[in-house]
């Protein structure tokens, strides 16, 4: 029968994990230390990033465009393509999952966060699925890439395709766990080594996540759990406990948090992919090989949660600018044969937009694109109408320079007519071509 542990238990498993090593990989703390960002604000680690998941607006980076290692992070690209896999009916929750001699083995490894798996035993995607996020169980994730791509290797290059379509180029993918190469033997990945691990940016470990949060929400009732017994009708169950100490119960409990994934090799030092959700808005964060881990085992909980109180005190939606703003180098356009020759235009509504605390909202960059069918060599032909659209206009804020995470967001209005001027008559029209031939003449 399934068991919960009581918050009071979970504390307190906690608070002795705190006081004795923990892996959630291999059997070692971080060896690298990260100089500490210049500046006002900086996370103690080797890379931070953060995102506004709806938008991808990029609230914070700290070097994460810089690949390096993941760990088990790496875990979020295979359970996407599990989900993928049975969002389009290849496979099945219920779908029992045969262990290879080679996914039993890796499971019993010394020092490597698994739940036991048996040959003889029987296990569902879901089973493994649920091991894969929670424990991080790393024999979970080899069994469930064997089920749905033959081996491992080619589960692989299932991963590295996804990436590819996601726009990421530079990562370095080897496994579908996270492990060092080390502890696959013979069934490394053709033309990797045996010291090679999985590699991302702490930017591209953002791409994924918002990924799996768009696309497969439901994520997010697997990430929540705090502990659940693998393995129950089998001859070893064992219960297993989040990973993630943010969660509630946890030391480092932080309202709001519902995921994600950690992971922690000697390559990648401590890591953790975590989201929130505050006031209506969702984040993502990412700390990568957090400095202090050797000394402090909550330093990468620590970290991220201070990238998110930062991102969420410091960033707030705001409309930079209003309805009727003039638009430097287009204050007005000529008018063709109108009984007036020129006409103001205007912004045709406020743009919202997300804007850090220190950011003058004045400080704008305005790029104007008028309709080429509207405007003729800066021109329109009456009669035209007040609010009539001639194009449209991009805004952006000069102090910011750290974009989203797709370069092809942009925040856009119309440009639009400030008046309506009349075709002017026969008699105006004559007059008018009177006066500029002998203005023209002399």
């Amino acid at each position: 029968m399934s068991r919960k542990k009581s918050p009071f238990l979970l504390v307190l498993i906690s608070l002795l994990l705190c006081c004795t090593p923990l892996f959630t990989d291999v059997s070692v703390f971080a060896k690298e230390t990260a100089p500490e960002k210049s500046g006002t604000f900086s996370i103690k680690a080797a890379a931070a990033f953060s995102i506004d998941v709806n938008s991808g607006k990029v609230l914070y980076n700290q070097e994460g465009d810089s690949p390096m290692g993941i760990a088990s992070v790496t875990k979020i690209i295979s359970m996407y393509i599990v989900l993928s896999e049975v969002n389009k009916g290849n496979l099945s929750w219920e779908d029992t999952v045969p262990i290879s001699a080679y996914a039993a083995d890796l499971s019993i490894t010394p020092d490597l966060s698994n739940v036991p798996l048996h040959e003889e035993s029987t296990y569902t995607v879901k089973d493994l699925f649920d091991a894969s996020m929670i424990q991080s169980a790393n024999a979970a994730v080899v069994a469930l890439a064997e089920k749905i791509a033959g081996s491992e290797p080619n589960f692989v290059d299932l991963m590295k395709k996804q990436l590819v379509d996601w726009g990421i180029q530079d990562a370095k993918v080897v496994n579908s766990s996270g492990l060092n190469n080390s502890y696959l033997g013979e069934n490394i990945y053709e033309g990797s080594s045996s010291a090679d691990e999985n590699e991302l940016s702490a930017r591209d470990v953002a791409i994924v996540a918002r990924h799996l949060i768009l696309d497969y929400p439901e994520i997010l009732d697997v990430t929540k759990i705090a502990s659940k017994m693998f393995g129950e009708n089998t001859s070893d169950p064992v219960e297993m406990v989040n990973w993630n100490w943010m969660l509630p119960g946890f030391i480092n409990a932080k309202e709001g948090v519902d995921g994600l994934k950690t992971g922690t090799t000697e390559l990648a030092g401590a890591c953790f992919v975590g989201t929130m959700s505050k006031d209506g808005q969702r984040i993502i964060t990412v700390v990568l090989n957090a400095t202090d881990h050797s000394k402090n085992p909550s330093a990468r909980f620590d970290e991220t949660s201070k990238l998110m109180d930062y991102s969420f005190d410091n960033w707030s939606q705001k409309e930079i600018s209003q309805k009727g703003t003039v638009i430097p180098n287009l204050e007005t356009v000529k008018v063709q044969d109108g009984k007036k020759e020129t006409v103001t235009v205007s912004l045709a509504e406020p743009i919202k937009m997300w804007v850090r605390n220190d950011m003058d909202t004045n400080k704008l960059t305005i790029i104007p694109t008028v309709d080429d069918k509207i405007v003729v060599d800066g021109t329109v032909e009456a009669p035209i109408t007040e609010g009539d659209v001639i194009g449209k206009a991009e805004l952006s804020l000069i102090q910011d320079t750290l974009g989203y995470l797709d370069n092809s967001v942009k925040h856009e209005t119309d440009i639009k007519i400030d008046s309506t001027i009349d075709k002017a008559n026969f008699i105006e029209l004559a007059w008018r071509s009177i006066s500029d031939f002998f203005s023209n003449l002399f």
